[in-house]
């Protein structure tokens, strides 16, 4: 009896799993097929999942109608940069939380969480007359340096480097090792799934970002993928079939990153305990 019941327990779990699964795997399951569809097998209602014909020509359409490769080499300089030196100064400022005592590490600490609640749209003005002043509009370093760290990266690492023990540090003091090596050779190599999750959030983050390099680029030669793709949605209509086109493209590399690199993902997150 209770066999029967463990494996009606199990064959419940996997049918809500699968359901799960189809219900997150659809949407671009649609996104890919409607990609290869005309602009009538797109909008036409009721909508089909399927169609009778396949066409490459909305990416052709995509191609011809924007600067693709520029979009993507700006995005990838945009969201690789901001990543790369967010990971260095998060990680810094999140062992200096976690892992040092200094005057005032508490109260500065909160005022750090305290940032994650102020919306974007408080600030976008500011920064934007900021970056003006200093001339980095349309730039990648006036893209890149407003991002260079985080308040919820330096949680993160701090979550992380508080859940180490203290006898590691300890034992490089007694060795000899300044502050810094124990953080950059000791520390660090430790706190890699930590990073790579961090990297992952950091470059999904900026790559899908629309808003804010929209408002410090006005040139075509600096927008990234996102303000690219408003191009094809005009005042009264939308070109479907080539925004379709562009999302994929803009999608495959973080779905790609995001399947190599999902181990360390789960890992970062699951060691790292997001503790207080």
């Amino acid at each position: 009896m209770r066999k029967t019941h463990h494996s009606i327990g199990n064959m419940t779990v996997v049918i809500i799993m699968l359901i799960m699964l189809i219900s997150v795997l659809y949407p671009f399951a649609w996104l890919l097929l409607s990609s290869f569809k005309h602009e009538v097998d797109i909008i036409k209602y009721p909508p089909s999942f399927f169609s009778d014909i396949y066409t490459f020509s909305q990416y052709n359409r995509v191609w011809k109608s924007i600067p693709l490769l520029k979009f993507l080499k700006n995005t990838i300089i945009f969201a690789g940069g901001v990543t790369l030196i967010s990971i260095l100064f998060d990680s810094m400022a999140g062992y200096a939380f976690g892992r040092l005592d200094f005057k005032g590490q508490k109260q500065l600490f909160i005022v750090v969480l305290i940032t994650m609640m102020v919306p974007f749209q408080v600030v976008m003005i500011p920064l934007y007359i900021e970056i003006y002043k200093f001339g980095l509009l349309d730039t990648y370093a006036g893209l890149i340096l407003p991002r260079a760290t985080s308040a919820f990266g330096i949680y993160l690492m701090r979550s992380f480097f508080v859940s180490l023990p203290k006898d590691i540090e300890e034992a490089a003091r007694i060795d000899g090792f300044s502050e810094y090596r124990i953080y950059w050779s000791i520390m660090l190599p430790l706190c890699k799934p930590a990073m790579i999750t961090l990297a992952i959030i950091h470059f999904m983050n900026n790559w899908n970002d629309l808003l804010y390099p929209l408002m410090l680029t006005s040139s075509t030669e600096m927008r990234t993928l996102s303000a690219g793709l408003a191009m094809f949605v005009g005042h009264k209509t939308i070109e479907y079939g080539p925004t379709l086109a562009a999302t994929t493209v803009s999608l495959l590399p973080i779905m790609i990153i995001y399947v190599f690199a999902q181990k360390y993902f789960v890992q970062g997150v699951a060691m790292s305990g997001l503790k207080g």
